[in-house]
Protein backbone atom coordinates (compact mmCIF):
# COMPACT_ATOMS: atom_id res chain seq x y z
CA UNK A 1 0.00 0.00 0.00
CA UNK A 2 1.24 3.68 -0.68
CA UNK A 3 1.92 5.79 1.40
CA UNK A 4 -0.80 8.87 1.21
CA UNK A 5 1.17 11.52 2.55
CA UNK A 6 3.59 11.26 -0.59
CA UNK A 7 1.02 11.71 -2.68
CA UNK A 8 -0.75 14.81 -0.86
CA UNK A 9 1.41 18.52 -1.59
CA UNK A 10 2.21 19.80 1.70
CA UNK A 11 0.26 22.70 1.98
CA UNK A 12 2.34 26.19 3.20
CA UNK A 13 -0.33 27.80 5.74
CA UNK A 14 1.57 31.14 7.66
CA UNK A 15 5.15 32.68 7.79
CA UNK A 16 6.25 34.40 10.67
CA UNK A 17 8.44 37.31 9.45
CA UNK A 18 10.88 37.69 11.56
CA UNK A 19 12.40 36.03 15.07
CA UNK A 20 15.56 36.07 16.28
CA UNK A 21 17.59 32.54 18.00
CA UNK A 22 19.88 33.33 20.54
CA UNK A 23 23.82 31.66 19.51
CA UNK A 24 26.97 32.03 22.12
CA UNK A 25 28.70 33.33 18.76
CA UNK A 26 26.30 36.20 17.34
CA UNK A 27 22.28 36.14 17.10
CA UNK A 28 20.71 34.31 14.10
CA UNK A 29 17.64 36.23 12.48
CA UNK A 30 14.73 33.47 10.77
CA UNK A 31 11.33 33.81 9.04
CA UNK A 32 10.17 30.52 10.18
CA UNK A 33 7.26 28.99 7.07
CA UNK A 34 4.75 27.10 8.56
CA UNK A 35 3.07 24.29 6.42
CA UNK A 36 0.54 21.26 7.68
CA UNK A 37 3.81 19.14 8.27
CA UNK A 38 6.56 21.07 9.41
CA UNK A 39 8.18 24.92 10.40
CA UNK A 40 10.67 25.48 8.64
CA UNK A 41 13.16 28.23 10.13
CA UNK A 42 14.32 30.10 7.47
CA UNK A 43 17.92 31.96 7.76
CA UNK A 44 17.34 35.24 6.46
CA UNK A 45 20.66 37.55 5.30
CA UNK A 46 22.48 39.05 7.92
CA UNK A 47 21.04 42.24 8.05
CA UNK A 48 22.88 43.90 11.30
CA UNK A 49 25.65 43.18 13.70
CA UNK A 50 25.32 41.13 16.68
CA UNK A 51 25.25 44.51 18.70
CA UNK A 52 22.04 45.60 17.14
CA UNK A 53 20.78 41.78 17.49
CA UNK A 54 21.03 41.45 21.24
CA UNK A 55 19.57 45.20 21.35
CA UNK A 56 16.29 44.03 19.70
CA UNK A 57 16.30 40.65 21.71
CA UNK A 58 16.65 42.85 24.76
CA UNK A 59 13.72 45.52 23.48
CA UNK A 60 11.75 43.27 21.56
CA UNK A 61 11.38 45.85 18.28
CA UNK A 62 13.25 46.25 15.16
CA UNK A 63 16.13 49.17 16.04
CA UNK A 64 16.84 49.23 12.20
CA UNK A 65 13.83 49.99 10.44
CA UNK A 66 14.32 49.93 6.71
CA UNK A 67 13.65 46.24 5.93
CA UNK A 68 10.54 45.09 4.33
CA UNK A 69 9.79 41.39 5.11
CA UNK A 70 9.06 38.76 2.62
CA UNK A 71 5.36 37.37 2.39
CA UNK A 72 3.97 33.98 1.93
CA UNK A 73 3.94 34.46 -1.73
CA UNK A 74 7.84 35.41 -1.59
CA UNK A 75 8.61 31.80 -0.63
CA UNK A 76 5.93 30.43 -3.35
CA UNK A 77 8.65 29.40 -6.31
CA UNK A 78 10.64 28.37 -3.39
CA UNK A 79 10.30 24.38 -3.49
CA UNK A 80 10.13 22.93 0.55
CA UNK A 81 13.02 20.65 -0.08
CA UNK A 82 15.29 23.04 -1.74
CA UNK A 83 14.57 25.01 2.22
CA UNK A 84 14.85 21.89 4.15
CA UNK A 85 18.11 21.33 1.83
CA UNK A 86 19.57 24.24 2.71
CA UNK A 87 21.76 23.68 6.04
CA UNK A 88 21.52 27.23 7.23
CA UNK A 89 17.86 26.35 7.96
CA UNK A 90 16.26 24.24 10.81
CA UNK A 91 13.45 21.83 10.42
CA UNK A 92 11.11 20.54 12.43
CA UNK A 93 8.39 18.16 11.83
CA UNK A 94 5.46 18.91 13.83
CA UNK A 95 4.80 15.08 14.81
CA UNK A 96 8.27 15.77 16.75
CA UNK A 97 7.64 18.51 18.69
CA UNK A 98 7.49 17.54 22.20
CA UNK A 99 6.15 21.08 23.49
CA UNK A 100 6.10 24.31 22.54
CA UNK A 101 5.97 27.41 25.45
CA UNK A 102 5.31 30.68 25.14
CA UNK A 103 7.24 33.26 27.49
CA UNK A 104 6.95 36.91 28.38
CA UNK A 105 10.64 38.42 29.91
CA UNK A 106 10.69 41.44 30.86
CA UNK A 107 13.97 42.86 30.39
CA UNK A 108 16.16 44.85 32.98
CA UNK A 109 18.12 47.84 30.43
CA UNK A 110 21.82 47.55 32.39
CA UNK A 111 23.58 50.88 33.21
CA UNK A 112 25.20 51.57 29.36
CA UNK A 113 21.26 51.43 28.57
CA UNK A 114 20.80 54.63 29.06
CA UNK A 115 18.45 55.67 26.27
CA UNK A 116 16.37 52.64 26.74
CA UNK A 117 15.24 53.71 30.30
CA UNK A 118 14.93 57.05 29.58
CA UNK A 119 12.73 56.10 26.52
CA UNK A 120 10.72 54.18 28.69
CA UNK A 121 10.31 56.17 31.37
CA UNK A 122 8.95 58.96 28.38
CA UNK A 123 6.51 56.63 26.79
CA UNK A 124 5.35 55.14 30.55
CA UNK A 125 6.26 51.63 29.29
CA UNK A 126 8.24 48.40 30.18
CA UNK A 127 9.56 46.83 26.93
CA UNK A 128 8.38 42.93 27.00
CA UNK A 129 10.14 40.62 24.90
CA UNK A 130 8.26 37.52 24.26
CA UNK A 131 9.75 34.07 23.61
CA UNK A 132 8.91 30.71 22.32
CA UNK A 133 11.06 27.28 23.34
CA UNK A 134 10.53 24.39 21.16
CA UNK A 135 11.06 20.97 22.42
CA UNK A 136 11.29 18.30 20.07
CA UNK A 137 13.45 15.46 19.10
CA UNK A 138 15.38 15.46 16.14
CA UNK A 139 15.82 11.18 16.48
CA UNK A 140 14.28 8.48 18.81
CA UNK A 141 16.96 9.21 20.78
CA UNK A 142 17.91 12.88 20.79
CA UNK A 143 16.12 15.62 21.62
CA UNK A 144 16.98 19.24 20.95
CA UNK A 145 15.19 22.75 22.15
CA UNK A 146 14.81 26.19 19.97
CA UNK A 147 14.55 29.04 21.77
CA UNK A 148 13.28 32.28 19.48
CA UNK A 149 12.48 35.94 20.28
CA UNK A 150 9.51 37.37 18.62
CA UNK A 151 11.27 40.84 17.15
CA UNK A 152 8.75 42.12 14.66
CA UNK A 153 10.56 44.29 11.40
CA UNK A 154 9.97 47.94 11.78
CA UNK A 155 7.59 47.81 8.65
CA UNK A 156 5.37 45.76 11.22
CA UNK A 157 5.92 47.76 14.00
CA UNK A 158 6.04 51.80 13.27
CA UNK A 159 2.40 51.77 11.16
CA UNK A 160 1.13 49.81 14.82
CA UNK A 161 2.98 52.11 16.86
CA UNK A 162 0.84 55.16 16.11
CA UNK A 163 -2.05 54.11 17.51
CA UNK A 164 -1.19 50.86 19.73
CA UNK A 165 1.46 51.04 22.48
CA UNK A 166 4.52 48.76 22.63
CA UNK A 167 3.16 46.30 24.38
CA UNK A 168 -0.14 45.28 22.51
CA UNK A 169 1.69 45.36 19.40
CA UNK A 170 4.21 42.51 20.80
CA UNK A 171 1.69 41.23 22.45
CA UNK A 172 -0.47 40.50 19.00
CA UNK A 173 2.86 39.40 17.13
CA UNK A 174 3.40 36.69 20.05
CA UNK A 175 -0.33 35.70 20.23
CA UNK A 176 -0.57 35.50 16.07
CA UNK A 177 2.35 33.29 16.30
CA UNK A 178 0.85 30.98 18.83
CA UNK A 179 -2.29 31.00 17.28
CA UNK A 180 -0.10 29.81 14.00
CA UNK A 181 1.16 26.70 16.16
CA UNK A 182 -1.95 25.81 17.57
CA UNK A 183 -3.42 24.73 14.13
CA UNK A 184 -0.77 22.58 13.44
CA UNK A 185 0.34 20.97 16.90
CA UNK A 186 -1.37 18.70 19.28
CA UNK A 187 -3.21 20.87 21.15
CA UNK A 188 -1.32 19.65 24.73
CA UNK A 189 2.11 20.82 23.44
CA UNK A 190 1.47 24.37 23.39
CA UNK A 191 1.42 26.39 26.50
CA UNK A 192 1.50 29.52 27.55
Amino acid sequence: MRNMTSTVPERRLALIHRVIVPDQEHPKEYAILVTDRRSIFIRQKKTRGNFWLRREISYGTALITDLIPKTLEDYQQTSVESLTADSTNIMVHHEAVISLAMKKEEQQPRKYDFFVRLTMRMQREEFQVYDFEMNYRESPNSETMIKFYMVPLGAYFKPRRQTQTRETILREYATDALEIFQKVLPAKIVAY
